[in-house]
């Protein structure tokens, strides 16, 4: 990868999770978009190319895994790292079977995400 900021797309339907987490890794330098939801995080990704998606597992419209499904049917190559709470570890496993590149279990430990993040981008 060149110079340019890692491009993040996160997806979780809390947004005082969303509103933290994206101020620390733009202030990490990364460009991160935000969707509330899967139906958002679709058309955003429709709209924008992204390096990497940290993907919610437990969402209100959709599940994290259909999301899944529908991301790596409309970018196969773009590494989803999901984040799941709720003790729905065996539901992230499903994820990692689907195709998501890893998952870390929320709260997760921020240096912890950068270094997935770091993981997943660097196999681009």
């Amino acid at each position: 990868m060149s110079d340019e900021p890692t491009r993040v797309l996160l997806v979780d339907d809390e947004t005082g999770f969303t509103e933290v987490m994206s101020k620390r890794l733009a202030r990490r330098g990364m460009l991160v978009r935000t969707a509330a939801g899967g139906a958002e995080a679709i058309r955003k990704l429709r709209d924008e190319d992204f390096h990497v998606a940290l993907l919610d597992l437990k969402m209100e419209d959709m599940s994290g895994i259909e999301v899944l499904q529908i991301f790596k049917k409309m970018v196969p190559d773009m590494p989803v790292i999901m984040l799941t709470g709720h003790g729905s570890e065996e539901a992230a496993r499903e994820g990692m079977q689907q195709g998501a590149f890893d998952y870390l279990l929320k709260p997760c430990d921020f240096e912890q995400l950068l270094a997935k993040i770091k993981a997943a981008t660097a196999q681009q």
